[in-house]
Parts: structure tokens; C-alpha cells; sequence
């Protein structure tokens, strides 16, 4: 057993099952938001290699070949972009000051929130970038001398989070226009709630595309800027 679970392919396999598990649980159950596929998969794999005595460089390791396809998986989420290019043009002002006032709120409210609790200065770094999508936050951790593993950690609960709950609050407060809502699910839930967007029509895709994509561009040239200030 122990041969079986420390096997080169293990990671992968289980990565895989517990992710075409959840995901045939989710539609079993009528796709409700809470019972998100990633978010599931996420916890089953983390109690799995709690139990089994897998340490994370072993299952990094074993899924290595996921880690390559994040960066290919991310410009495929794009391609819903061209398909809205001349609607997000036609709405480029309101596009541009909704990505200027949720990028300059996501950056306040992460500094000030650390800051008040009286986190480190290399806590308030590792959690700048989780607003971007992974490939890009693991380089951006890299530029500004995050903790990268913590760093791509926040970022993917962010976008569970942010795919999860995004969905049902905008529900909540009766967001209908499937521009806004996939801008928004976009802006704070990068590829994971863009996937999500995509469930619900190929526009509120490649609104939620564009705010990801937005968003990485504009993050990668503020936050080293900020992250001066804890240096």
C-alpha cells in the first residue's frame, strides 16, 4: 500500500478522481454553488494527503505536469475574450474605471485589513498578488520576493472563493446582465471563476476573460510598485 500511494503517478491519479468525482457530484445535485467541482476537489485531495502522510513536494512533484498546463489552460481562457472584444470597446470607459476602482480596492483593503491585524511585512507581500490569475501570481511572488507556494496557495482559494460565492451574491443583490456579472466573478476569481462564468453563458466567459486578463496586466505593473513599501 505504502509503495502504491508514494508511486511516481499517484498525485496525479488522485488529483484527477477526486476531481471527476466532485464534478459528477456537482451535476447530480443541480450545480449548486457551494458544492464548486475545484472547491471540493481541493479539499478531498487535502484530507487525502493529510491521511496518507503525502508531503507537499512529493505531490507537487506528482502533478507537475498540471503545473505545465496552467500556463496554455489560462491563454484558452482567453479565446472567449475575442469573441466580446467589440462590446468590451463599445464599453471601454466604464470598463476601464470599474477595473481602476476594484483593483485599487482589492489592493487597500488586503494592506489594511494585514496591517491591522499586525501581520509581517512578508505576510502582506505573499497575499498582494492573490487576485491574479496562478501563472501570473507565481511570477509576480517571484518578482516582488513573496513565499511563492503560500503566495499560489492564496490565489487558488481566492478563486474558489470568489467562483463559489461570487455567483450567489450577485444573485443576492439581483445582478442579471451577464457583462457585469462575469466582469465581476472575473476581477476577483481570475481562471477559476472565469470557467465558472463560462457555465453560465459564453458572454458573462469572455467578460469574466477580460477582467482576468485586465486585472493581471494592470496587477503586474502595481503591485511591485506597493510591495516597495514592505521591502
Amino acid at each position: 500500500m505504502s509503495a502504491l500511494v508514494h508511486a511516481p503517478g499517484f498525485g496525479l491519479f488522485l488529483t484527477l478522481a477526486a476531481y471527476l468525482g466532485a464534478g459528477e457530484l456537482h451535476r447530480r445535485l443541480g450545480r449548486p454553488a457551494l458544492l464548486a467541482p475545484v472547491l471540493v476537489a481541493m479539499v478531498v485531495v487535502a484530507v487525502a494527503l493529510e491521511l496518507l502522510g503525502i508531503g507537499y513536494d512529493e505531490y507537487l512533484a506528482s502533478v507537475s505536469v498540471l503545473t505545465l498546463l496552467l500556463g496554455p489552460a489560462t491563454v484558452a481562457l482567453a479565446l472567449p475574450l475575442l469573441r466580446s472584444g467589440r462590446a468590451l470597446l463599445a464599453d471601454r470607459g466604464a470598463v476601464l474605471l470599474t477595473l481602476l476602482a476594484t483593483g485599487a480596492v482589492s489592493v487597500a483593503v488586503t494592506v489594511a485589513a494585514l496591517e491591522l491585524w499586525g501581520a509581517s511585512d512578508a505576510l502582506v507581500l505573499t497575499t498582494l498578488p492573490r487576485s491574479v490569475t496562478t501563472p501570473v501570481a507565481l511570477t509576480l511572488g517571484q518578482t516582488i520576493g513573496a513565499s511563492t507556494t503560500l503566495a499560489v496557495v492564496l490565489t487558488l482559494v481566492s478563486g474558489v472563493l470568489g467562483a463559489t460565492v461570487g455567483p450567489w451574491l450577485l444573485d443576492r443583490v439581483r445582478v442579471v446582465d451577464p457583462r457585469a456579472r462575469g466582469f465581476a466573478v472575473g476581477m476577483v476569481s481570475h481562471g477559476i471563476g472565469t470557467s465558472r462564468a463560462l457555465a453560465e453563458s459564453d458572454t458573462a466567459g469572455g467578460w469574466s476573460s477580460a477582467a482576468m486578463v485586465l486585472n493581471a496586466l494592470a496587477m503586474t505593473v502595481v503591485l511591485p510598485v506597493v510591495a516597495r513599501a514592505f521591502s
